[in-house]
């Protein structure tokens, strides 16, 4: 009667709750009649008024739910008309039966097997009370219902949460399974991204870059008004608006986080948005900013990324730090946290706590920063907290000061 009902097992099984009750109140009025009770109308009124009661809160079940009022009232007059049966005829004990899965369905349990005792307590009492003596028989047969009734309703309720986890966890999974969908090709679309951006930087703007020199130092060498200063002149500027259009490219292609801005402040948007149970991080900027080429700016990026996400995952940490420092000739970020910290020496391809990112996170950190020029060190012992460094050499001929 209440939302969970609305499958097919419970539809069947309060079926069969309803012909139950109605074959027992029928039963009852039967052997009143046959039987030759005091007062078999007073049974029939009182047997007819019970089934009324009943078939009026099946019917309007809608109203008539476990927790409600009306459920309350209901579940209340169907004891009472049963407790008045009880006085008239000794058979309506076995109506004790379905009222004791009402009870533990419209109840909550600390209420519910109380009332399933009293229940129990009156049907033998009745039995005693009519028959004049005590049987074996008057005891067993209500205590066993109730027994049978309290175990077929708990394990229902455990075969019911443990259906709820299950869907639960089904759900959880497909989610899971479209969000992990969605980061692949959002990380397959950044890494191709980032390729492109690397691949347009070191060839074709490095190549116009030259072009552009290669001209400009042509064009110094030629006479100011000699035949071939204006194609060369021409050359050059052409050169140089390509070079312009390579390096907007290049812009374009690089990971959102640094398109709004420098490095150091898609860092610090990195240590803002990084939460963790009791995980404070900070971010500072040491030395004096230069403005580093595009794949230097991905690669502190990602790096500070993958380290981060390290921390979060298995470091169990408290504080951790963000560093971006600007040498003469290099720039160093370091990754610092306080938290349980491993043995890189001891874990598979120097990996996190053996391979919490599946065995790439450090290798991938190394890889581009060889690819750069530059060296990943990593420092940590159990129980003294991680520290990642990257750094990268500066390339004398991109990075330009900047006040």
């Amino acid at each position: 009667m209440d939302s969970r009902s609305h499958t097919h097992v419970t539809a069947a099984l309060r079926l069969c709750l309803h012909a139950l009750l109605a074959g027992l109140l029928a039963l009852v009025v039967v052997r009143a009649v046959s039987k030759g009770a005091p007062d078999p109308a007073a049974v029939l009124s009182v047997t007819l008024l019970t089934g009324a009661l009943y078939a009026a809160g099946a019917t309007h079940s809608s109203s008539v739910q476990p927790g409600t009022p009306a459920g309350a009232w209901w579940l209340g007059g169907l004891w009472a008309l049963w407790a008045v049966l009880l006085v008239l005829s000794p058979d309506a004990l076995w109506v004790a039966f379905p009222l004791y899965f009402l009870q533990l369905h419209f109840l909550p349990m600390r209420w519910a097997l109380p009332a399933v005792v009293v229940t129990a307590a009156a049907a033998i009492t009745s039995f005693v009370v009519h028959r004049q003596e005590i049987e074996p028989g008057a005891f067993i047969g209500p205590l066993i219902g109730a027994a049978v009734a309290v175990a077929t309703v708990l394990g229902y309720d455990a075969l019911f949460r443990e259906s709820e986890r299950r869907r639960e966890l089904i759900v959880e999974l497909v989610a899971t399974r479209a969000d992990l969908a969605e980061a692949e090709r959002t990380a397959g679309t950044l890494a191709e991204r980032e390729r492109l951006a690397r691949e347009i930087h070191d060839t074709l703007a490095q190549g116009l870059s030259s072009i552009q020199l290669l001209l400009r130092a042509a064009e110094r060498s030629l006479p100011e008004n000699g035949p071939a200063a204006p194609h060369v002149r021409a050359a050059r500027e052409a050169a140089q608006a390509n070079l312009a259009e390579a390096r907007s490219f290049v812009r374009a292609l690089t990971p959102p986080d640094l398109e709004r801005g420098s490095p150091a402040a898609a860092l610090e948007r990195l240590c803002a948005r990084t939460t963790a149970p009791e995980l404070t991080v900070r971010f500072t900027v040491s030395g004096t900013p230069v403005e580093l080429p595009t794949p230097y700016e991905v690669a502190l990026l990602r790096t500070a990324q993958s380290a981060l996400a390290n921390t979060v995952r298995h470091a169990e940490a408290r504080r951790a730090e963000i560093t971006l420092s600007f040498m003469d000739t290099s720039v160093a970020l370091d990754v610092v946290d306080d938290g349980r910290g491993f043995d890189p020496s001891g874990a598979p391809g120097h990996e996190r706590r053996g391979g919490g990112d599946g065995g790439f996170g450090l290798p991938a950190m190394r890889a581009r920063a060889g690819s750069l020029g530059g060296a990943l060190s990593v420092e940590s012992a159990p129980g003294q907290g991680t520290a990642v460094a990257l750094t990268l050499p500066l390339p004398g001929a991109e990075a330009e000061r900047v006040a």
